[in-house]
C-alpha cells in the first residue's frame, strides 16, 4: 500500500474507529485519546502529540469539525485550514494512528463511544475538569495532562502573520 493511501486510511468514521479499536484491544494495545482543532500545525503540536503517543500503543485524535471550531469562538477567521486539510496534515505524523471527527462542542460523546484507556490534555487543564474524566475514571482509565512546549500557539502564529 502506498504511503498516500496509508494517510487516507488514518482518517476514519466513528464506526470505523470502533472496528479498529476492537482489533487493537484484542491485541492488548493501550489506547490513548486526545482532541483539538490543530488548525496550523506547529512544533508545540508535534511535541504534544508525541508525548501523548508515548503514553500508550495507539493514539486516537478527535478532531473538531469546521463547524465545531467556529462554535468555540476562536475568531471569525477560524479555522484557517478546513477539516479535511487539518486531518490530512495530522495523518502524516507518525505519532497519530487514527483521526476521528467530532462535530459537538466537546468530545464527550466520542470519548464515551471509543472508551480509551488514557485521556490526554494539556497542562492548562485541571485533571478533574477535563471533558471525559468521569468516563475514564468509571472504566479504570487514566486522565493525564502534559506540558506544552513554550512559545507556540496557533493564535500567536496568526497574530504574527497578520502583523507581519
Amino acid at each position: 500500500m502506498s504511503f498516500h493511501n496509508q494517510l487516507k486510511e488514518k482518517i476514519v468514521s466513528q464506526d470505523q474507529a470502533l472496528k479498529e479499536l476492537k482489533t487493537w484491544r484484542e491485541k492488548n494495545k493501550k489506547i490513548v485519546f486526545t482532541n483539538g482543532c490543530f488548525d496550523i500545525i506547529h512544533p508545540g503540536h508535534i511535541d504534544y502529540l508525541s508525548q501523548a503517543r508515548d503514553l500508550g500503543d495507539i493514539l486516537v485524535l478527535g478532531l473538531n469539525t469546521d463547524q465545531s471550531v467556529r462554535r468555540l469562538n476562536k475568531g471569525s477567521n477560524r479555522p484557517i485550514n478546513d477539516e479535511r486539510t487539518r486531518a490530512y496534515v495530522l495523518a502524516g505524523l507518525a505519532s497519530v494512528d487514527l483521526i476521528v471527527f467530532f462535530d459537538e462542542q466537546t468530545p464527550y460523546n466520542l470519548i464515551k463511544l471509543l472508551q480509551p484507556n488514557v485521556l490526554v490534555k494539556g497542562k492548562d487543564y485541571e485533571v478533574e475538569k477535563i471533558i471525559g474524566f468521569d468516563i475514564l475514571k468509571e472504566n479504570g482509565g487514566e486522565v493525564i495532562t502534559i506540558p506544552f512546549l513554550d512559545g507556540y500557539s496557533t493564535s500567536s502564529l496568526i497574530k504574527k502573520i497578520i502583523e507581519g
